[in-house]
């Protein structure tokens, strides 16, 4: 039988027809193949080329194209259409499904089908699944399973035919048919701009390129809208909550080549889908009036805040019967210290104020007093809630109180059924006081659910940085939370004798203020290391030679578990992509692996999650390890924070290889050792915000190795992007 996998002949071309052997290459971006044949009659394989991603070793192929002499490979057949037809022998039908087409099923279970049925295998699978269950091993679940496998493989080979059709990369074949189901062409050719929306990796130009194939008009009001939307959407990836409206037309012009009536016209009709919000701003006299343009969810999140925050502040706390100064006075004979002025009317505060924000740098004693309060709250009595963002931060804050503290995902109990949090206005926390650490990562979207779940008589104290960079989502709660003035902040600035010690907190603050670090000599046995080098492959030699040999060896420090190169960017030859490359090379060089995406997996290598993945329990920084690949399940098992995740082989691209990671993903994190480059190469990220951050986040050990003077630029640079935020506006209305 012929199977429906046909990719059909522009024009008559000679025919070949043979048993695939061997994928020799396969670029999953273009599809562009070189396999082996062997065909009845030929004494050796003959080598084709063409676009014949998705093809496995054992299928019968029925190619159509040119014979071609290649300088330097020989005589090759040049394919220009193939159709896939069922393996006529035995052996080629156990070869093909023994090859990782089908999900579940591999060589040894290969083998039992086919010593079962023969040819007939794939008719059975298809049209007879309850007869696989005569075969040992497989029941009703599996047999069900192993047909549901083939068709969707069959399915997606139809999806892959019409994206490669479009020039789009066939490795986004499984997502576009796990989005769309069996009516994926459909979807696609009625409205491929759902595509920039709904397939991580599918960006709005590729979604714009097959619409343009497509013929949908480039003045089209689908397109004219799908791009306005990508463009609130970017912004949101910068940080934003809004756009200028100004900035946006100029942005939607430049992208759309579009005139700007267009790009009003498709606001309009967005705002009355319910999809944007135009909100006034404020304009000073003799300026022309703008708007703010939010996606809906974003708008409603930020307002949400403030509205929240402002019921909080009018609502009276639970009475509460306490001595202060006397609580105060036994927490310090408990911890064997004595509290400064400024601590001890931060714990007051925070034993009795409805909403408070604790900031300060690093040994300013913030988990001190978070301690203080848990404590004394705990002996009264009281019901304590602690959380983070993160499960390292997490992790961290129930060392340093004593208490359980947990995610917030966690604590609101995300329902990955309903997509949202279980707990909220409905149904509140039951606790007469949350404390959230690491604040600075917050951003709008969780903070606003998180307010939603604070019950009405329970107090908030938020507790983080404002130093450090802000949340990799968009808005700046912390900040904005400072700025608006509306709730009480207790600022540290005294560093603790035990932390004056340390060369990385004092060096942290120094950044900070714009104060040059204090440059260790190499030979001291401190906590602060600079090692000057001038050019970019010196930079990386050396890195290489600290995390892999000099740091294990002089600090007993295991190079993947307790080892994080941070730096300021992704790209070029000190970014995370090409250290991780080398990294990975010495630390973890040989062991089972899989590649998919162009990017290669390898057990034991160190692995981040880049986007929020709400199924699986992972979120955007998370850091694991991976433990295990299933080839035959098409699964990698990756430990997370001491718990196992399935890994479906469709989703590694959420994973990206973090022995070096970006200084902003390592937020919430801290590692006993950072090591940082720093190059003029990385000038426009020389700022002193993030060098700041990237050094906070060492516990024991923090070594830079670069150029002094891009040090100097940096510490010099205290520009920040702006973020385009409303929340401080908001909480003085």
């Amino acid at each position: 039988m012929t199977l429906p996998f046909d990719s059909r002949p522009a024009r008559d071309e000679s025919t070949l027809q043979g048993v695939l052997d061997k994928v020799v290459f396969a670029n999953e971006e273009n599809a562009w193949s070189v396999v082996r044949l062997v065909v009845s009659g030929r004494r050796d394989p003959v080598t084709a080329v063409g676009n014949l991603l998705g093809t496995q070793p054992g299928e019968t192929l029925r190619l159509t194209g040119t014979w071609v002499q290649d300088p330097k490979y020989g005589r090759q057949f040049k394919v220009a259409s193939y159709q896939t037809v069922a393996p006529g022998t035995v052996a080629g039908m156990e070869k093909y499904l023994g090859s990782g087409l089908i999900r579940g099923i591999g060589k040894a279970l290969a083998g039992r089908l086919v010593q079962a049925f023969g040819l007939e295998t794939l008719d059975v699978i298809e049209n007879q699944p309850e007869r696989l269950r005569e075969v040992e091993g497989i029941g009703p679940q599996r047999s069900t399973s192993i047909q549901r496998a083939w068709v969707e493989q069959r399915d997606i080979k139809e999806v892959m035919v019409f994206l490669q059709s479009h020039g789009v990369s066939t490795h986004f074949a499984i997502k576009v048919y796990k989005a769309y189901g069996a009516q994926a062409v459909r979807v696609v050719r009625e409205n491929p701009f759902r595509l920039a929306i709904d397939i991580h990796g599918i960006g709005f130009k590729t979604a714009d390129a097959i619409a343009t194939s497509l013929g949908i008009a480039p003045t089209a009001p689908q397109r004219i809208e799908a791009g306005t939307l990508h463009l609130l959407g970017e912004a949101a990836d910068r940080g934003h909550v809004h756009l200028p409206r100004a900035e946006l037309l100029e942005a939607a012009t430049r992208l759309l080549d579009a005139e700007g009536w267009r790009v009003d016209q498709a606001l309009t009709a967005l705002g009355e889908a319910g999809q944007v919000v135009v909100e006034p701003l404020p304009a000073a006299p003799g300026d022309a009036a703008e708007a703010a343009i939010s996606l809906k969810p974003l708008h409603a999140a930020e307002t949400g805040i403030a509205i929240r925050l402002r019921a909080l502040l009018v609502q009276p706390p639970l009475p509460m019967e306490i001595d202060v100064d006397r609580a105060l006075d036994w927490f310090e004979k408990q911890e064997r210290l004595s509290l400064a002025g400024e601590q001890r009317q931060a714990i007051r505060s925070g034993l009795t104020r409805k909403v408070l924000v604790i900031t300060g740098g690093p040994g300013t004693g913030k988990t001190t007093l978070v301690r203080g309060i848990v404590r004394i709250l705990e002996k009264k009595g009281q019901k304590v809630l602690l959380a983070a963002p993160t499960g390292r931060a997490a992790k961290r804050l129930s060392e340093a109180t004593g208490g359980e503290a947990t995610t917030l995902h966690r604590l609101l109990e995300f329902n990955a059924q309903t997509r949202g949090f279980d707990r909220n206005r409905e149904r509140p926390l039951t606790a007469d006081l949350l404390i959230v650490d690491e604040v600075s990562m917050l951003d709008t979207v969780l903070a606003y659910h998180l307010l939603r779940a604070v019950p009405d008589e329970g107090r908030l104290i938020l507790v983080g940085d404002v130093d450090q960079l802000p949340s990799v989502g968009p808005g700046r709660i912390l900040a904005d939370l400072i700025r608006s003035d509306a709730v009480e902040v207790v600022r540290l600035t005294e560093i603790f004798r035990q932390a004056e010690r340390s060369l990385i907190v004092v060096n942290a603050h120094r950044i900070n203020e714009g104060l040059m670090p204090v440059l260790e000599s190499v030979d001291s046995d401190g906590d602060f290391f600079f090692f000057e080098r001038r050019e970019p492959e010196e930079v990386v030699e050396t890195i290489c030679q600290l995390v892999a040999r000099r740091i294990p060896a002089g600090f007993k420090l295991d190079p993947v578990e307790h080892i994080q190169v941070l730096t300021p960017r992704n790209r070029g030859p000190l970014g995370t992509e090409a250290l991780n490359a080398r990294l990975r090379d010495l630390l973890n060089p040989t062991g089972a692996s899989v590649t998919r995406g162009g990017q290669t997996l390898r057990v034991g290598d160190k692995v981040m999650q880049v986007r929020n993945n709400y199924d699986l329990e992972v979120f955007n920084g998370d850091i694991g390890r991976v433990t295990r690949i299933e080839e035959e399940e098409q699964i990698v098992h990756v430990l997370v924070d001491g718990r196992s995740v399935a890994y479906d082989f469709t989703a590694l691209d959420e994973l990206v290889l973090s022995y070096a990671c970006s200084i902003h993903k390592s937020q919430g994190s801290e590692y006993p050792c950072v090591v940082i480059p720093l190059h003029t190469t990385h000038y426009l990220m020389l700022q002193r915000n993030l060098l700041y951050t990237a050094i906070t986040r060492a516990k024991r050990l923090a070594i830079l190795v670069g150029e002094e003077r891009a040090l100097r630029i940096a510490v010099g640079n205290r520009k920040v992007k702006p973020r385009h935020t409303r929340l401080a506006e908001r909480l003085r209305e």
